[in-house]
């Protein structure tokens, strides 16, 4: 049986990074023990190799927000407004003649249901767009204004509607920093890297921290000022030995108690273009068992991908993490599909 499954394995990565588009990646999967243990690496990349988390530092961030809320030092239902002045939320989300910016709390933000627009892929000069031709540096408060240039997509809490925008997990990561009087980077070095034994993962913010290259299509580029900015949304380094690491700790109560995943279980279905991603509290849940997998598949994969091609999930139904990357930002769901078609082999 394990035999059948690294060969199956084998076949899937081989595949994948047979894609023109793949120029280097990297995979390590592992059940809970680590007696069932697969890893390949392409290219460039291995175990060891730094690569960009992106939106997997999503789940750091949750790991802190939900640590604070265990020790007592935040609550979810905790109103953005005992965060935040009033210049900075005023006119934040503004929904057919209502204001609602001061009255989101922790909980909209982590469940990704606040309504907020997303300035990474919106707007005519969207920082996708841009980051794809040059290197900026965007601060939090100018990443506020961007957003109160767009248009939010429902008012806060609007039933069975989420929408993915980073400037929620920005937000969370202020509040962190405000919550225990420490940067972010200390943050996440006292919840995560110590507890977890992180030696080579970290949150770059200066020009000595290095930053991998990622790929465009055929061209990789080098982009340390907006991985930089990026920061609680989808700033963190690491490597996909560490990665594993982590997304056991994260799912295995490790870093917070896990009865908080019975709050955290309820989810919506994101915008229609990251179909057939769900968002439950702080992390994506897929499910296998729908129309993207012809109704063939079994419960769901759980923990986060990154627009840059990595990913970082749980299949609970054969106790089994992947982690990896596929370094390529032309197309934001090849890391969810891989893992999808990992998920879907095991059966």
């Amino acid at each position: 049986m394990e035999t059948n499954l690294m060969q199956k394995l084998e076949r899937i990565f081989n595949k994948t990074v047979g894609s023109n588009q793949i120029h280097e990646a990297v995979l390590f999967v592992q059940n809970t023990r680590g007696d069932i243990s697969y890893s390949k690496g392409h290219g460039a990349r291995d175990l060891d190799s730094p690569l960009l988390m992106a939106s997997i530092t999503k789940l750091f961030t949750t790991s802190c927000i939900l640590a604070l809320r265990e020790q007592g030092k935040l609550s979810l239902d905790d109103s953005i407004t005992k965060y935040f002045d009033k210049a900075v939320l005023e006119g934040l989300h503004s929904y057919k003649g209502k204001e609602y910016s001061f009255s989101l709390t922790i909980s909209d933000l982590l469940f990704q249901v606040s309504g907020l627009p997303d300035v990474y892929e919106e707007g005519n000069n969207s920082a996708k767009n841009r980051v794809i031709n040059e290197d900026f540096y965007l601060t939090f408060n100018e990443s506020m204004e961007l957003v109160k240039k767009l248009t939010p997509h429902f008012a806060p809490r609007t039933m069975k509607r989420a929408y993915y925008a980073d400037i929620n997990f920005d937000m969370l990561g202020e509040i962190l920093e405000k919550a225990m009087d420490l940067p972010l980077r200390e943050v996440y070095r006292k919840f995560i890297f110590e507890p977890v034994g992180l030696k080579n993962t970290y949150l770059p913010e200066s020009e000595n921290d290095f930053v991998p290259k990622i790929y465009y299509k055929d061209k990789a580029i080098h982009r340390p000022k907006f991985v930089m900015s990026s920061r609680a949304s989808g700033g963190c380094v690491s490597t996909a030995r560490e990665l594993m690491l982590f997304i056991k700790a994260f799912f295995g109560g490790a870093l917070f108690d896990q009865s908080i995943f019975d709050k955290l279980s309820s989810y919506n279905k994101l915008q229609a273009s990251m179909w057939p991603i769900c968002y439950g509290g702080g992390y994506m849940r897929i499910p296998l068992n729908g129309l993207a997998t012809l109704f063939m598949g079994k419960g769901e994969i759980k923990g986060h991908s990154g627009s840059t091609g990595s990913f970082a999930f749980y299949y609970p139904v054969k106790d089994l993490y992947f982690v990896g990357d596929l370094n390529q930002m032309a197309n934001a769901a090849l890391p969810v599909r891989f893992s999808m078609r990992i998920a879907m082999t095991t059966i």
